[in-house]
């Protein structure tokens, strides 16, 4: 008896629900609801996998800038390869948070900010004391790595671009990498101004345009992390502005 009647209730239980999934408003909103959580998920591991790619890309290209800045006597290559670095731990920092609340991400995009704040001044202190003990660089290798870097920049911002208004902290990785081209080409008039003038100058003045690009960057970055603080979790999801 008790078994006729509890197979009685499910039945009924799901014809309600089938019922009550029948109207136009509650089945337009649980289909959304399920297309919003699988569009996101695959958004999140899509995501994923360019900031993978542009990791390996930007640890690569700090290594060889690094070694051709020395050689080459460069400060602007020197600047661009920690540009790189620091491109590298911000690719890291957002693997961390890619796809956890947005309040997390803000917090992560506050911390990159204020990392690009000070590499910005670092790059112009090495830029002041450049300009007071430089040497002519070599502007033959300067050119072909701010080319080399330049072309694998460029690659990652076109994947980036998609994801560039998700929040603060998408916006944050994909200005670096935009910051990234223009400090390469920079790079690559600095090379020639170097071998036309035979002066250190155009090397010194490309320093100090990567450190402004640093500030100003870590400046637009920190102001709209905050505002998503302030905000509260219920932006999770909203695009940046």
């Amino acid at each position: 008896m008790y078994r006729r009647q509890n197979t009685a209730g499910s039945t009924d239980m799901r014809m309600w629900c089938r019922g009550l999934l029948t109207k136009p408003a509650v089945r337009k909103r649980a289909v959304r609801c399920c297309d919003h959580d699988g569009s996101e998920a695959q958004t999140d591991e899509r995501y994923r996998r360019v900031l993978w790619a542009a990791l390996a890309v930007n640890v690569a290209m700090f290594l060889v800038e690094i070694v051709a800045g020395l050689i080459a006597g460069s400060v602007s290559l020197r600047a661009d390869a920690l540009d790189f670095f620091a491109d590298s731990a911000n690719y890291a920092v957002a693997l961390a948070v890619v796809g956890r609340a947005l309040r997390w991400r803000a917090r992560a995009a506050l911390l990159k900010g204020a990392v690009m704040g000070l590499f910005g001044l670092w790059v112009a202190a090495g830029t002041a004391s450049h300009a007071i003990t430089a040497t002519v660089p070599r502007a033959e290798l300067m050119g072909a790595i701010g080319l080399l870097a330049l072309a694998a920049n460029l690659a990652v911002a076109g994947l980036l671009y998609r994801h560039r208004e998700a929040d603060s902290q998408a916006l944050s990785v994909w200005l670096c990498t935009r910051n990234d081209c223009i400090a390469n080409i920079a790079v690559v008039a600095a090379g020639a101004g170097v071998w036309v003038s035979g002066s250190s100058w155009p090397d010194i003045a490309v320093a100090a345009t990567i450190a402004s690009l640093g500030l100003s960057s870590a400046m637009r970055i920190i102001r709209q992390a905050r505002a998503e603080l302030r905000q509260g979790p219920e932006l999770f999801g909203a695009p940046a502005e």
